[in-house]
């Protein structure tokens, strides 16, 4: 059992026979009356968000789960999918569980394939990935990296922000849990 004093993002809790990933949560304490936990939930089989609130102390039953490495192939349609390192078995996982996880995924990359009562259900993304800077303004001479920054879009599709002497074919490293520019590849 977790209680919602030991919640951290990303950790999988059922909650009315529903597996949910907390992807944000609060502390409230009201004037009068126990403190709440407000938290914001992804369904980790269906893919939407809920928002939620709950009386501080609740517990709730804490979902094992089992992670691979795998090697991201191809998507077709809706479907992604990956390969065991290990044991090259293959595995389709529908979008609506990947979250936001398509904007960052390029051939071959590496990421943990997380499954519940032997189904994926989801993926863990590296902190950082490098892509390829497709669509952006052209920089011009003097730009530096303390004047400013300009919209960009990954070879993935991802939009960033980025700074003015960043070019179209180069490779930038993004941050995958704030989607954010961290630097040059």
């Amino acid at each position: 059992m977790i209680e919602t004093g030991d919640l951290k993002r990303g950790v999988t809790i059922e909650v009315d026979g529903t597996l949910y990933q907390v992807l944000d949560f609060q502390h409230i304490k009201l004037g009068r009356g126990s403190a709440q936990v407000r938290m914001k939930l992804r369904d980790v089989k269906g893919g939407h968000t809920i928002e939620r609130a709950f009386q501080a102390g609740t517990r709730f039953p804490r979902v094992t789960l089992e992670k691979r490495t795998v090697q991201y192939l191809y998507s077709e349609g809706s479907l992604y999918y990956f390969m065991d390192t290990a044991s090259f078995e293959q595995f389709p996982v529908q979008e609506g569980q990947l979250g936001d996880a398509p904007q960052y995924l390029t051939d071959g990359l590496e990421v943990s394939l997380v499954f519940y009562e032997g189904d994926p259900i989801g993926v863990e993304l590296p902190n950082s990935v490098v892509l390829t800077v497709t669509e952006t303004a052209p920089g011009f001479r003097g730009d530096t990296a303390v004047s400013g920054t300009k919209p960009a879009t990954t070879n993935t599709g991802h939009a960033v922000q980025v700074p003015l002497f960043v070019g179209v074919g180069q490779k930038v490293q993004v941050d995958t849990r704030t989607g954010q520019y961290i630097g040059r590849a």
